[in-house]
């Protein structure tokens, strides 16, 4: 495929991610941004819910992650979320995604940090992130908020404490920048 059918295929494919959950969205009127986050939740990759029955998945990956980021990025754009993730990917991957993935993240007016070493916490599977990098979509001091967690866990960690409520805490702490819901939160860590 060459560069501009791949570009083509991208555009279309953030449109069709794009589209389904505008379209999901609209079914719902005066919702709050709980219900939003939990939608959202529930249709992401990253989601324990899994393929949603009926979905087009006659799609490239990439146009697919770079809808998800486009719906991210507008998120944290209009302060839904304090902090998004991209898709985890190789690293290779994530070299050709990166200069899209910043591109959208500018449009909705959202800084972009790209994570080789993405803290693991009990929130999800070590196994989405271990060796792949991931896109932090942020506004204002949350980066500074996510790298001191890292911090915190690593001393946690190097002083045999990493476990049982500390543990639960850096994984709440997580979920809090995420801006996941308490009960979301609290389900995952059982």
């Amino acid at each position: 495929m060459v560069e501009s059918e791949r570009a083509d295929c991208v555009i279309i494919g953030v449109r069709i991610y794009y589209n389904k959950v505008k379209s999901i969205m609209s079914m719902f009127k005066n919702i709050s941004n709980t219900v939003y986050l939990s939608i959202i939740l529930a249709i992401s990759p990253m989601s324990s819910a899994g393929p949603i029955p009926g979905l087009d998945t006659n799609i490239d990956q990439a146009s697919y992650d770079l809808g998800e980021v486009v719906a991210f990025s507008e998120m944290v754009g209009v302060g839904v979320k304090k902090l998004a993730l991209s898709p985890a990917m190789s690293p290779a991957d994530m070299d050709k995604m990166e200069n899209d993935i910043r591109r959208i993240a500018q449009a909705f007016g959202v800084e972009v940090y790209r994570e080789p070493d993405m803290i693991i916490t009990d929130l999800f599977p070590a196994e989405i992130t271990r060796g792949k990098h991931v896109m932090l979509l942020h506004k204002g001091t949350i980066l500074d908020e996510y790298l001191a967690l890292k911090k915190k866990k690593q001393a946690l960690l190097d002083s045999g404490k990493y476990s049982g409520e500390n543990r639960k805490d850096i994984a709440r702490e997580f979920g809090r920048l995420l801006s996941y819901p308490e009960n979301n939160v609290e389900q995952r860590l059982k």
